[in-house]
């Protein structure tokens, strides 16, 4: 079988969607294996190798076993595998309300408009802010969300200036405090003292599980 017709995928699994406007609703999360960026605050370091080749029937057959309504497509970069796109719009097809979980610094430009591309804006704390791709900025619509992890008070600082000056605030831009880096409270003190316009969330999946795998 050619490799255009399969994807290397880390794990297919069930949980709560723990991030971004979906937050708190079961989800069918699909692992693609591979990342060509390493983040310090990484929790998915498994991902970068590994993995096992599915076709695009063996991955529609195994999310349909959960009877799931959302699907998120996860990493490591699944953009780094070309194949992602078309599994996106699969997903579509078959009826799912599918999301991306994307890095940033892979062209988003071919992916489905019905996917909701939750993006990150890696932020100096992450050791790969050069690496962000300005271009995505002008493709995002109204059904896409921007990320920003911070680990700092020098990281909030920067994302915040980032926020005013592409003029992104709004609900659909989330502020995230990086896991055991920098207290949920003090993000959330910071953002209401200077009035910034951006969503504050945790990450549910870690205050329920910690950091086991596959949730």
């Amino acid at each position: 079988m050619s490799q255009v017709d399969r994807l290397r995928i880390t794990e297919i699994f069930y949980s709560l969607q723990g991030e971004a406007e979906t937050m708190g609703l079961p989800t069918v999360f699909i692992r693609l294996t591979g990342c060509p960026l390493r983040c310090e605050y990484c929790d998915t370091s498994y991902a970068f190798q590994g993995g096992e080749w599915f076709t695009y029937a063996e991955i529609l057959q195994k999310v349909s076993e959960f009877k799931a309504t959302y699907v998120c497509v996860t990493g490591g970069e699944p953009l780094a595998q070309k194949q992602c796109t078309s599994l996106l719009k699969i997903l579509c097809d078959n009826g799912y309300q599918v999301s991306l979980e994307t890095s940033g610094a892979m062209d988003i430009s071919t992916v489905d408009p019905r996917v909701s591309v939750v993006m990150d804006v890696k932020t100096p704390g992450s050791g790969e802010s050069t690496k962000n791709r300005l271009e995505n900025l002008s493709i995002l619509d109204g059904n896409d969300q921007l990320k920003f992890v911070i680990c700092s008070r020098d990281d909030y600082e920067w994302s915040r200036h980032f926020v005013q000056q592409h003029q992104l605030e709004g609900s659909k831009v989330i502020f995230s405090p990086s896991f055991t880096q920098i207290s949920p409270r003090d993000l959330a003190e910071w953002v209401l003292a200077d009035r910034v316009n951006v969503r504050v969330q945790v990450q549910l999946h870690k205050i329920l599980w910690g950091e086991e795998q596959g949730r």
